[in-house]
Formats: structure tokens, sequence, C-alpha cells
């Protein structure tokens, strides 16, 4: 479960914080998580993991490449690259389903246009 993990890692430092999740740190490079209200969850409804090579112990951090695949009414399609911190190899590909649910009704709810103009350019 480590590979989950670390995608989890990447997206959180790609994104944001969710919600009631934790506590914010340094601003995320896309605000995708910005200014959502508190009864709105960021929720994982799907990975997908594609073990391609050995993820090989090293002494310097694999790199882990984020984009976003689609954008859709109430959910994005989160994709990742886990590459070989030394020579660049492609170790690992992996897609997150991310849906957005009000925690009272339990219905999704739709992307904002805030949203959709952070993810401009990321697909």
């Amino acid at each position: 479960m480590r590979i989950a993990s670390i995608l989890e890692e990447a997206r959180i430092h790609a994104f944001g914080v969710p919600a009631g999740t934790g506590a914010a740190g340094l601003g995320a490079p896309v605000s995708l998580l910005d200014g959502v209200p508190d009864t709105v969850q960021a929720l994982i409804s799907e990975h997908r993991i594609r073990y391609r090579r050995p993820l090989e112990y090293r002494t310097v951090p694999a790199r882990v490449w984020v984009w976003v695949a689609a954008a859709k009414g109430a959910s994005i399609e989160v994709a990742y690259s886990i590459r070989d911190g030394v020579d660049g190899t492609e170790c690992v590909t992996a897609g997150t389903t991310m849906v957005f649910v009000d925690s009272v009704s339990g219905r999704p709810v739709r992307l904002t246009q805030k949203q959709r103009e952070a993810l401009t350019g990321l697909r």
C-alpha cells in the first residue's frame, strides 16, 4: 500500500488539503480545494494502479508527475506517473477518481467555476 500513500501525498501537494482533514501548510500549486465549503468533502471513489517495473528503494526520492486527465460534473480524474529518482524510468502509472460530495445530503456537488478555472491548462 506504500504506492497508494505516495499517490495521496502527491495529490495533496498538487491540489491542497481537503476541508476538515488536516491543517493547511504551504499553498498548493493548483488551488483546487481553496474556497470549497466545509460541508463539501473531496472523496476518493476509485484508485487504479499499474505496476510497470519494480520501484527500487533508493537514497533519493522517486519523482511523481501529477495531472488532471479529465474534469466531469462533480469529479476529476487525477493521473500519475511514478518514476525512479535516479534514471527516470516509469515504474508505476495510476489514476484516481475524486468526487465532491455534500456531507449533509450525501449528494454529488458540481465543480465550481473557480475549480474549473484552476484546472485550465492541466489537462
